[in-house]
């Protein structure tokens, strides 16, 4: 009993205690005890949606700001982009304003940068004419990427490296700084260029891709370059290493001392089929921009790589190479049966490769 009185007294105190603070007048002891109990439920409720809306809100802010981040980026980059000088329009090729995701350009984010291939086949002076384009401070060409055959697969792997190159992203020692302004890659004939060569030219010509297509007019020549650089691969004649390309005189010497033998029984068709395949590139790419180029008149005439510059888009200047060319001795010292030869090609429309006029 003294239990019970002493309970009835606690709820009286605490009902005294919320009188008070409400200002509800005590009538009866159950009447406004329903009430406030009534009271603080819709208190509670409200509160509790109060709690619920304040939650969903910062939910949907936080789902949304990575995606209106990444617009704002994009945009910024777009408005960036757009705001970049225009080139005067005495220039032919495409604008291009590569984001690259390896690093940023900076200050050099509005230098236009103009992409290019050169396509070309094995021992037509390619290489030595690629270094003479990286020389250039602002030129970056990245030798025979699509000698891997896995990049070169299908279309739409050629594409994707093709991408990766033209968008700075690409890494070799031609690698220039975020201020390279011409960029490219040399491409062999027969690594997928003649396969691929309708959809190649018309990617060239969307993206703004131009092509430099270098030739070389002596097949025979080229023969002979083949065949001793086959020779070396297999023997090795330079202490034992295989090079394709060499720097001092001493060495191209060495190489050039093995004299081939021409397999007669096939020479006609083989320059045949190298004629036609010259013939073919420069159909397949002729919609494109296109400067046709040949290895004889870069020997002959220097400035032949002024225009080679002013097609890239780079500034003119005098462009330097440390390899030393191997075969400079007239044909007939090159030659094992060099009388043979001769007289096969005598009477042909390939007579002209017995000369040596075209080559100095």
């Amino acid at each position: 009993m003294a239990i019970n009185n002493l309970k009835r007294h606690e709820l009286d105190m605490n009902f005294g205690f919320l009188k008070d603070l409400t200002g509800v007048k005590e009538t009866t002891t159950r009447k406004p005890s329903s009430i406030w109990k009534l009271l603080m439920l819709l208190v509670v409720g409200l509160c509790g949606v109060y709690v619920c809306m304040i939650g969903v809100d910062n939910r949907s802010a936080f789902q949304q700001f990575p995606r209106k981040t990444v617009f704002q980026v994009k945009q910024q980059q777009e408005e960036h982009v757009t705001e970049c000088p225009k080139l005067l329009k005495s220039h032919t090729f495409t604008e291009h304003y590569p984001h690259p995701n390896t690093f940023d350009r900076a200050e050099c984010t509005c230098t236009p940068v103009h992409t290019f291939v050169i396509l070309s086949m094995q021992r037509s002076g390619s290489g030595w004419f690629e270094t003479l384009l990286n020389s250039h401070p602002n030129i970056s060409s990245h030798g025979e990427v699509f000698s891997a055959a896995g990049r070169r697969e299908n279309f739409t792997l050629i594409t994707e490296t093709l991408e990766s190159v033209f968008n700075l992203d690409w890494m070799s020692s031609a690698a220039k700084n975020e201020c390279t302004s011409a960029i490219g890659l040399k491409w062999m004939l027969n690594q997928g260029v003649m396969e691929y060569h309708s959809e190649l030219a018309a990617y060239f010509k969307q993206k703004g891709v131009s092509v430099i297509l270098l030739l070389r007019r002596n097949s025979l020549k080229r023969m002979i370059s083949i065949l001793a650089n086959a020779y070396d691969k297999k023997e090795k004649l330079l202490n034992g290493t295989h090079k394709s390309h060499v720097h001092s005189k001493e060495e191209a010497l060495m190489l050039a001392a093995f004299k081939p033998m021409i397999d007669v029984k096939h020479l006609l068709h083989n320059l045949q089929r190298v004629q036609e395949i010259t013939n073919d590139a420069l159909q397949f790419f002729n919609g494109t921009r296109l400067l046709p180029l040949f290895y004889e008149d870069l020997l002959n005439s220097p400035s032949k790589m002024l225009q080679v510059q002013e097609f890239v888009g780079v500034k003119v200047q005098d462009l330097q190479s440390e390899q030393v060319k191997i075969h400079t001795r007239p044909l007939q010292e090159q030659i094992q049966n060099w009388d043979e030869v001769s007289r096969h090609l005598q009477g042909t429309q390939f007579e002209h490769f017995l000369q040596d006029k075209d080559y100095f």
